[in-house]
């Protein structure tokens, strides 16, 4: 089993910049890609970020290009999602989501836990 554990979020007034990171651990594992999906009340969860762990390429959700930044460490087996000019529609719980290889078996899905991002206007 992979855990990602999420740090970040918080509340923040509209315009400013919040820093979301994730640190996936466990036993012998290979990341195939990272990434952030948010679900705000009422809503379905949606794609926010994702990166390939292999060429670092990242690719986001039209409403946030240009605002949020996707990095990856490999090293660390973290991401970190930069989101500046935050907007109240911004307001969510952010997961983090991982594609990973566990011991060689097929690629499976790991979830963090969520961690809230409030935007205030």
């Amino acid at each position: 089993q992979v855990q990602l554990v999420e740090s970040g979020g918080g509340l923040v007034q509209a315009g400013g910049s919040l820093r979301l990171s994730c640190a996936a651990s466990g036993r012998t594992f290979r990341v195939i890609n990272m990434g952030w999906f948010r679900q705000a009340p009422g809503r379905e969860r949606q794609f926010v970020a994702g990166i390939s762990w292999s060429d670092g390429s990242a690719n986001y959700v039209t409403s946030v290009k240009g605002r949020f930044t996707l990095s990856r460490d490999t090293i660390k087996d973290t991401v970190t999602l930069q989101m500046n000019s935050l907007k109240p529609e911004d307001t969510a719980v952010y997961y983090c989501k991982a594609k990973v290889q566990v011991d060689g078996t097929w690629p499976q899905d790991s979830w963090g836990q969520g961690t809230q991002v409030t935007v205030s206007s």
